[in-house]
């Protein structure tokens, strides 16, 4: 019985479409995290193997290190930055687009004229507020919702050649949606539904070994991220008086711990473990502007933040956005001043 987030027509639009569709490209977000390989992994994967299409990943930037693995072996994908025109190339070839994770083409950057150019049918799946629907022939979206993974997840029990059993999934894309459900509820920390626990416990029926998933997730990691860490949270880390934890990671303490893109993931919920603080911000610096992570406890809105401060949105406890100078700040060395403004206006 399909939940009450799934839509049963779109269900049969979109099995209509994957039918008379041979070439398929499927997209997410830039600077990729767990969640957005695991749903697009998980797609790929199903199209190749269950439906027999020919269906490539298209993605923007090459994966971090960290979530690379994410990617089953031997699944085609390309990446914006490393073959530019085998992107073009393919997303133009293709008679059907889907994007996962993310509310619209633009947060596909560099590949967003590209995409929003083709003729193809689109179809999104995403959790993420504020879906451009008007571009989308099918749409799936719910905020109400752990991750994209999960949402893809209930999907795919709905069509026809999945038929509501697990079971029937291929291994690879079953780990890889355990997998992205896994990073985007930090291991079951937030965003967590009763919808959730039942996904997992399906796919750990159908024979996902959650164990080697953790250990692939978190004890993997190279030396230097638990010490720019530790450096952080030590010596970087300022709690406001309204109770905003921030740290700011510069250009020098990046270099300085050799840090590789992904690295940093997960230390901006290390904060809230904290009684008193409410909400935790990381700002690691980019060429010309700070990325931004933002976490909050319950009664307080990371996504207000994001969107009236950083540029950005999400969901309500766990939110991203930019910090760009000369546009926000004059230089890196204004983000401290501007976090305990921004301190003094969220968390009054």
């Amino acid at each position: 019985m399909a939940l009450d987030f799934i839509d049963i027509d779109g269900i049969r639009r979109l099995d209509a479409l994957l039918e008379r569709c041979t070439t398929l490209t499927v997209t997410t977000h830039t600077h990729p995290d767990g969640d957005a390989l695991g749903s697009a992994s998980a797609f790929v994967c199903y199209l190749r193997e269950c439906r027999k299409k020919d269906a490539v990943g298209v993605l923007c930037d090459s994966p971090a290190a960290t979530v690379r693995p994410i990617i089953p072996d031997g699944l085609p994908f390309l990446f914006h930055d490393t073959d530019p025109q085998a992107c073009l190339d393919r997303i133009a070839a293709s008679d059907l687009v889907i994007l996962l994770d993310g509310n619209g083409f633009s947060r596909t950057e560099g590949l967003q004229s590209a995409f929003e150019a083709s003729p193809a049918p689109k179809v999104l799946i995403d959790h993420h507020l504020n879906p451009e629907r008007e571009r989308f022939e099918v749409v799936f979206s719910t905020p109400d919702i752990s991750s994209a993974s999960e949402l893809l997840y209930y999907v795919l029990l709905e069509l026809p050649d999945i038929g509501g059993d697990a079971r029937r999934l291929p291994a690879p894309a079953a780990r890889a949606l355990l997998t992205g459900m896994t990073t985007d509820t930090n291991n079951f920390a937030n965003s967590v539904y009763p919808s959730t626990f039942r996904m997992a416990s399906d796919l750990l029926a159908a024979g996902v070994d959650r164990d080697a998933v953790l250990a692939d997730l978190y004890n993997r990691y190279r030396e230097n991220r638990v010490r720019v860490m530790g450096y952080l949270q030590y010596e970087g880390m300022h709690i406001t008086p309204e109770g905003l934890a921030y740290m700011v990671a510069t250009r020098d303490i990046l270099d300085r711990f050799e840090v590789e893109d992904g690295e940093t993931e997960g230390l901006v919920n290390v904060p809230l473990s904290i009684e008193r603080v409410k909400m935790s911000i990381l700002l690691k610096q980019d060429r010309d502007h700070f990325r931004v992570s933002i976490r909050s406890k319950k009664g307080w809105s990371a996504q207000q933040c994001a969107t009236r401060w950083f540029h950005g949105g999400g969901h309500e406890n766990a939110s991203g956005g930019k910090l760009f100078w000369p546009d926000d700040i004059a230089g890196p060395a204004e983000a401290a001043a501007y976090l305990e403004k921004v301190s003094k206006e969220c968390l009054r």
